[in-house]
C-alpha cells in the first residue's frame, strides 16, 4: 500500500467540534476527486462516529477526539475517529440499529447504521473505561 498523503486531527469534545471535523475530513478527501454524493457520504459517516465519540464516549465530561485520515495511491480513504472515553461494553448490540444507551434523550441508536450505509467498510475497537475507535472505509477511486 502506497500512502499518497495523511493527516492527524484533534479537538475537545464539544459539539460545535462536529461541524469542523466534517469540514476538515472532506476538505482532505478532496485531494482524490471525490464525487459530490461520495463527499457528502463521508461527511455524513465521520459526522456521526465524530458524535458518538463526544456524546456517548464522553457524555458531560470533556476530552480529545482525534481523527486520522490517510489517502492511499489506489484511491481508498482511510478514517479513525477515537476518544478515550467510556468504551462501549457489547459493541454487537451498539451497532444494531435503533439501539440506544439514551433513549430519555431522544436518540435514534443509528449512528453505525448510517455509517455502514455510506461508507464501504467500518469496523469498531473499544475497551470499556479506555475509549473507542471507529475504523472505516472509502474507495474514492478504482484501483
Amino acid at each position: 500500500m502506497q500512502i499518497k498523503n495523511q493527516m492527524r486531527l484533534e479537538f475537545l469534545s464539544v459539539p460545535e467540534n462536529e461541524g469542523f471535523a466534517r469540514v476538515a475530513v472532506s476538505a482532505f478527501a478532496v485531494q482524490l476527486d471525490p464525487t459530490l454524493d461520495i463527499l457528502a457520504d463521508i461527511k455524513t459517516a465521520v459526522s456521526e462516529a465524530v458524535t458518538n465519540a463526544i456524546v456517548h464516549g464522553y457524555g458531560e465530561r470533556k476530552g480529545l477526539v482525534a481523527i486520522t485520515a490517510l489517502m492511499r495511491e489506489d484511491g481508498l480513504l482511510e478514517i479513525a475517529v477515537s476518544d478515550q472515553g467510556r468504551g462501549i461494553a457489547d459493541i454487537d448490540q451498539a451497532m444494531q440499529p435503533f439501539f440506544t444507551t439514551q433513549p430519555d434523550k431522544e436518540r435514534s441508536g443509528m449512528g453505525f447504521s448510517v455509517m455502514q450505509t455510506f461508507m464501504d467498510k467500518i469496523q469498531v475497537e473499544s475497551i470499556l473505561g479506555a475509549g473507542t475507535t471507529v475504523r472505516m472505509e472509502k474507495r474514492l477511486k478504482e484501483k
